[in-house]
């Protein structure tokens, strides 16, 4: 039996107990309505441990650790709060683990807290604006509560809810997070220049958020049959879906049809997707499952990095020793283009910090973490042009890597790496 709340006054004490380890939706799924009871409440509730995704909103901060201990995969957006305040423990793997941790009882959920859209005509809930982990933490869990928030779109995918339990849910209207695109300026403009003659006509695409994947995004509409199959979605692909450019027809499944774990956007994206059978959330488990990406010839997976080294290594996690990034789904989607026949995998970034003071094309790299292995390397790719790295010898990744660092820091880099190769530290 399902058990109502009442939204005005959501009274957690004997549902959530001391010492649970509590889930709730990430980014835009999260569901506000019962976070924000459980920080204002967590004196009474006593001592909990609170598992976060990418989080966009103002509901936790740093002081809020007398009562809860905070883990996530990554400092994705306001995590970086608690990151940088000493209070997030890192879980460093790769998103594709998070399903098998949960389920296994490796990574401990007790309570789940979902955001569902209000119901369609046939009655059927769906899991709103993300499906990833959650339900596989839903169906670990003791307690299951579900915030029915009449503004969150219904989207497909929601066949991924049977056999759910729910065992109190509340009803709210409110507005969905948001995540809006960020604008896009002259360097990511250059990136895409040099990016897209990587990615071919009927093309299946992975791409994150943000300025750079919009940029890029921005400069394929000349492109045709593009297919997209992703952790994340955010405004970037509709444009390219309103004209025409995404169909998906090439795909050789899901047919038609936009795959994505979750979308990272605006009202806007909520309203495209709303009841739109070309946009289906799929679980992590489907996302970025290495036998689904395999099905794909022509996979080109868009990522970006904090640095890279002069070998080909990625450090997307740490920036002058705090944890900014996550392994996230990189290495699942790097190794999944790389081993697609025509498939190609691009690292786009900047050639230098905002800053400008310090070079992201680095002799070795400086955060002291190395996300995907220059052993997966492929494309890079800066405002300064794109160094095909796969099949090159490391002395000619070296060359390849300081023609697309920023000028200023080219002879620097030279005279680093020609010390390193007469010492052989680079190998």
């Amino acid at each position: 039996m399902t058990i109502e709340l009442q939204a005005n006054d959501v009274d957690l004490k004997g549902i959530v107990r001391a010492g649970d380890a509590v889930f709730w939706g990430q980014g835009t799924s999260e569901p506000l309505t019962l976070s924000e009871a459980l920080v204002m409440q967590r004196a009474t509730l006593g001592p909990l441990s609170i598992f976060l995704g990418a989080s966009f909103s103002s509901t936790l901060s740093p002081e809020h650790a007398d009562f809860l201990s905070f883990s996530s995969y990554g400092s994705i957006g306001s995590n970086q709060r608690l990151s940088k305040a000493g209070v997030l423990r890192v879980l460093p793997c790769h998103y594709s683990q998070i399903p098998e941790l949960i389920s296994r009882g490796e990574l401990r959920c007790d309570v789940a807290f979902l955001q569902l859209s209000a119901p369609c005509e046939t009655g059927e809930y769906s899991l709103g604006v993300g499906n990833d982990y959650m339900i596989d933490a839903a169906r670990r869990a003791r307690v299951v509560i579900a915030e029915i928030n009449e503004q969150a779109p219904w989207t497909h995918g929601s066949e991924q809810l049977a056999g759910t339990r729910i065992d109190y849910l509340v009803r709210t209207s409110r507005p969905v997070l948001e995540l809006k695109a960020q604008p896009i300026g002259e360097t990511e403009r250059q990136i895409a220049f040099h990016a897209a003659p990587y990615i071919t006509d009927g093309a299946v695409l992975e791409t994150g958020i943000g300025a750079i994947p919009d940029a890029i995004l921005s400069a394929l509409h000349a492109h045709r049959d593009l297919g997209v199959h992703t952790g994340m979605i955010g405004d970037g692909i509709i444009d390219l879906m309103e004209a025409g450019v995404v169909t998906n027809l090439r795909k050789p499944i899901d047919h038609g049809v936009t795959v994505t774990g979750v979308m990272f956007g605006s009202e806007r994206l909520f309203r495209f997707a709303h009841k739109n059978p070309a946009i289906r959330l799929s679980p992590a488990r489907y996302t970025h499952s290495p036998a689904v990406m395999a099905r794909f010839d022509n996979l080109v997976a868009i990522n970006s990095a904090v640095e890279v080294d002069l070998t080909g290594q990625v450090n997307a996690e740490v920036s002058d020793s705090a944890y900014i990034g996550a392994v996230g789904g990189q290495v699942d989607f790097v190794r999944a283009a790389t081993n697609s026949i025509h498939g190609r995998s691009i690292i786009a970034l900047p050639s230098t910090a905002k800053s400008g003071t310090r070079s992201r094309i680095v002799t070795r790299l400086t955060g002291g973490v190395t996300t995907t292995p220059r052993s997966d390397a492929d494309v890079i790719v800066t405002e300064w042009g794109a160094a095909e790295l796969r099949g090159r010898t490391i002395p000619e990744r070296v060359r390849l890597l300081i023609e697309i660092a920023h000028p200023e820091f080219r002879e620097q880099l030279e005279r680093e790496a020609h010390d390193l190769l007469r010492k052989n530290v680079l190998f």
